[in-house]
């Protein structure tokens, strides 16, 4: 049903990028001082994530290091490298959820996606987060799936919402 997150970039890897968005998005920032980072957003944006080929790219057209470039995507969790689902889901694993069960809304998402932590569907369509807290401890255990949040989840409610999302497209 899934496969691991590095099977999914090979998949990925094997399909040519075209890099015609990421030229736009580096001809709109060409001239701004301080540009990598609004670059490097704008083709996340673009992609999902940052492809290998548009790192290389931004290297030459902006004239830094990859190596500089790469050390900007390895330190701010925003980036990232690998291609993601279209829908993020982010279980709050903060003190208050977790008493309240957020090991097992993720144990859920295992069990019926096959996903867990920085994980991703084969389809591209899940990826799983957890995160330290989504500051909405009063909703415990809480969930985000991208900028929608579900609170006071149970095993029951969380089938739910995967069945909304996978209903979607």
């Amino acid at each position: 049903m899934t496969e691991s997150t590095d099977q999914v970039q090979e998949q990925v890897e094997e399909q040519e990028i075209d890099l015609t968005a990421a030229n736009k998005v580096i001809d709109k920032y060409l001239d701004m001082p301080g540009n990598l980072m609004p670059v490097l957003q704008a083709i996340q944006e673009e992609y999902g994530y940052i492809p290998e080929e548009t790192v290389h790219l931004t290297a030459e057209r902006l004239n830094v290091y990859a190596s500089q470039i790469y050390g900007v995507l390895t330190f701010y969790a925003q980036f990232h490298l690998k291609p993601r689902g279209k829908y993020i889901v982010r279980i709050c694993m903060g003190t208050a959820c977790h008493v309240k069960g957020a090991g097992r809304i993720a144990d859920t998402l295992v069990d019926r996606l096959g996903i867990d932590h920085a994980e991703t569907t084969e389809d591209l369509k899940f990826t799983a987060e957890h995160v330290a807290c989504i500051g909405a401890c009063g909703m415990a255990p809480v969930i985000m799936v991208n900028d929608a949040t579900y609170g006071s989840m149970t095993v029951q409610k969380m089938d739910e919402v995967i069945q909304k999302y996978q209903a979607m497209d």
